[in-house]
């Protein structure tokens, strides 16, 4: 995965999160338990804007684990499959993109 592809899965995200589903942006709190499901994913959609940013920068690294940590809550939150957020990472001739 690259740059352009980490790009391409957050533009998928942000779709899903803003025009599919209304979820705002905000930067939780680190330091409190989160006691209210929406949270996760304004957490996540807020985390979008920086891991662009990150890419910028060359810290793939960095985009790659919270790229992770997103995809974790997305499945936690049943907005997709295992398989499907496997294959938002495939490169572009791969089945199962979208």
């Amino acid at each position: 995965m690259d740059a352009n592809k980490i790009l391409e899965v957050i533009t998928i995200y942000r779709k899903h999160l803003t025009e599919d589903h209304g979820v705002p942006k905000i930067d939780y709190p680190h330091d409190k338990p989160v006691f209210y499901k929406h949270k996760i994913l304004s957490h996540c959609h807020g985390m979008l804007d920086q891991m662009e940013e990150f890419v910028r920068q060359g810290r793939i690294d960095k985009a790659f684990r919270w790229l992770g940590f997103v995809q974790g809550c997305l499945w936690s939150e049943r907005c997709y499959t295992l398989d499907e957020l496997k294959n938002h990472n495939r490169p572009n001739n791969s089945e199962g993109k979208e």
